[in-house]
C-alpha cells in the first residue's frame, strides 16, 4: 500500500565521543551518556504513482519524453556509444495498469535508423525538465530491473541548467545505474567539472542476497550543499561531501536538478548485447517521489 502525502521522519545516529586516558589513578567507570538522535522530517512535496489504465501514456504534466538516438542534441549515441533509439510508443512505455511504468527495450522494427546504421533496439527515456525540478532533499523511486548483460537502466538527475550549461559543468547526480550483466549491483555516482565519466565519485552496492530482477527496490538521494548520500532500501551506502569534491573541482550540489528515467541498450557501459534472448526487457517503476525537509 502507498501511502501520500505523508511526512517521513528519519533518524540519524550521532556517534559519542570517545575519551581514552593514561593514568596510575584508579579507574572508575562511567556509563556513557544516551546520545540524542537528531531527526529530519520529510514532507512529500511531489509524486508520479503511475496510476492509470493499462496503455496510458505518462503524465504529460510532470514528463516529457526524450526521443531518438542523441544526434539531434549533438551527442550520437548519447555521449557513451549507445545502441537504443528512444521513442514514445506504448510498446516501449506505458503504464501497465497496476500502478506502475513499464519502461520495455525491444529489438527495432525494420526501417528505422541510428547514426551507426539501422537502428538494433528501442527504448524509453522521460525527463521532469521543464516541468519539475527537485530542490535540495529527498528523491526516490521503488523500481524493479531487468536483467541481461548490455542493459543499462538508470535512474538519475541533471543539474537545473542542464542544456545551457553543458554536462559536465551542470552536474550530475546518479541516484541508480545498473549493468544488466551483473544483476544484483548498482551503482551511485557524482559528476562535476574535473571530476566526470571515470569520476572519482562513484560506489557499488550489492545486494545481501537475491537479484534486482526478482522485485522492487527502492533508491534515493538526499543532497544539500554540503554532502550527498545514496541509499537502497533505507540503508545509506555512499556518501560524498563539498569538501571531498572541491579537491577535483567546483561542487554542484547546491542547486536544484530535474529527474531522469531511462532504460538505455549497449554503450560503454555494460557493451553491446551479445544475445537478443534478453529482449523485451522491461524496468517497473513503482513510484517517483520527492521530499523537503520540514
Amino acid at each position: 500500500m502507498r501511502i501520500r502525502g505523508t511526512p517521513l521522519t528519519w533518524a540519524l545516529a550521532v556517534s559519542a565521543p570517545l575519551v581514552y586516558a593514561c593514568s596510575t589513578a584508579s579507574i572508575v567507570s562511567t556509563p556513557p551518556a544516551t546520545p540524542t538522535l537528531p531527526t529530519t522530517t520529510w514532507v512529500q512535496v511531489w509524486s508520479d504513482e503511475f496510476d492509470g489504465a493499462a496503455g496510458a501514456p505518462i503524465d504529460s504534466t510532470k514528463w516529457s519524453y526524450e526521443t531518438a538516438d542523441g544526434c539531434q542534441q549533438g551527442i550520437c549515441g548519447w555521449g557513451n556509444n549507445e545502441k537504443e533509439y528512444y521513442t514514445d510508443a506504448p510498446e516501449n512505455i506505458a503504464l501497465n495498469g497496476h500502478g506502475q511504468l513499464m519502461i520495455v527495450a525491444r529489438r527495432a522494427p525494420a526501417g528505422l535508423t541510428c547514426s551507426y546504421g539501422p537502428c538494433l533496439y528501442t527504448s524509453a527515456r522521460i525527463t521532469t525538465r521543464r516541468k519539475m525540478l527537485a530542490a535540495p532533499g529527498r528523491v526516490e523511486a521503488r523500481i524493479k530491473l531487468p536483467a541481461g548483460q548490455g542493459l543499462w537502466p538508470a535512474f538519475w538527475m541533471l543539474g537545473h541548467t542542464s542544456p545551457l550549461v553543458r554536462w559536465p559543468d551542470c552536474g550530475e547526480l546518479d541516484i541508480m545505474e545498473n549493468k544488466g550483466s551483473q544483476p544484483s549491483t548498482t551503482s551511485s555516482a557524482v559528476h562535476g567539472p574535473g571530476y566526470s565519466g571515470q569520476t572519482p565519485f562513484a560506489h557499488a552496492n550489492t545486494l545481501a542476497s537475491g537479484v534486482l530482477s526478482d522485485d522492487f527496490h527502492t533508491f534515493a538521494v538526499e543532497w544539500d550543499s554540503l554532502s550527498v548520500q545514496f541509499f537502497v532500501d533505507g540503508t545509506l551506502h555512499y556518501v560524498v561531501t563539498r569538501d571531498a569534491i572541491e579537491q577535483y573541482g567546483k561542487s554542484i550540489l547546491d542547486q536544484p536538478f530535474f529527474l531522469m528515467l531511462n532504460l538505455a541498450v549497449g554503450g560503454h557501459f555494460d557493451g553491446d548485447p551479445q544475445s537478443d534472448a534478453i529482449f523485451p526487457a522491461t524496468m517497473l517503476v513503482d513510484y517517483v517521489r520527492v521530499y523537503a525537509r520540514q
